[in-house]
């Protein structure tokens, strides 16, 4: 379920405008933080009649068939527990998250490449305990030198995230439209109002 969710969403991201689903695991959590798991509200309402989700939220609106009336789902839960990936992908993305998309040398952010911290020229590897993210100013003075003889310094040292850790990051950078709804599920560190 969780493949068709990703596939749906990164081939039409326009049909998660309007009505969009938050979908939490069955532990309540969502699946992913960022990007945020949300379905097109059609999905939704097609896996809550596939009895696979059940519906805890719903917006104000809702659809209709000839026979039946339906609030469209704001948060849904799944039936079935997916358990989270332990093994975290090496791809670009992934990277630019565990540096919290910032330059890992000045701290910029935007405009973002990698940089092999001991050049691929010097020996080093495409890994994660080798590659950060750099802005592209950084990346071009630093070029095939080591970082002493670029005068440059690292902020973090690169190493390999954990599933959790990156999910926790992701947290940090909430879509630019999260429901009112959503709030209880997505943030749950934050401290309650008395």
């Amino acid at each position: 379920m969780e493949e068709d969710f990703r596939t749906t969403f990164v081939r039409d991201p326009a049909s998660l405008r309007h009505h969009p689903a938050l979908v939490l695991n069955a532990d309540y959590r969502p699946l992913s933080y960022y990007p945020l798991s949300l379905w097109p509200w059609q999905e939704a309402v097609k896996a809550a009649f596939l009895d696979r989700v059940e519906i805890v939220a719903t917006y104000d609106e809702c659809v209709h068939s000839p026979s039946t009336s339906l609030r469209i789902p704001s948060v849904v839960v799944l039936k079935d527990y997916i358990k989270p990936q332990k093994r975290i992908a090496f791809t670009r993305f992934n990277l630019f998250l565990r540096d919290e998309f910032c330059c890992q040398y000045c701290g910029a952010k935007g405009d973002l490449t990698f940089d092999h911290v001991v050049p691929r020229s010097k020996g080093g590897i495409t890994s994660w305990e080798n590659v950060v993210a750099a802005c592209s100013s950084c990346n071009l003075r630093k070029g095939s030198l080591s970082l002493r003889q670029a005068g440059l310094t690292l902020r973090r040292p690169p190493r390999q995230p954990g599933s959790e850790e990156l999910r926790n990051v992701g947290r940090k950078f909430p879509p630019n439209y999260l429901h009112g709804s959503w709030t209880d599920y997505l943030y749950w560190d934050a401290e309650l109002q008395p």
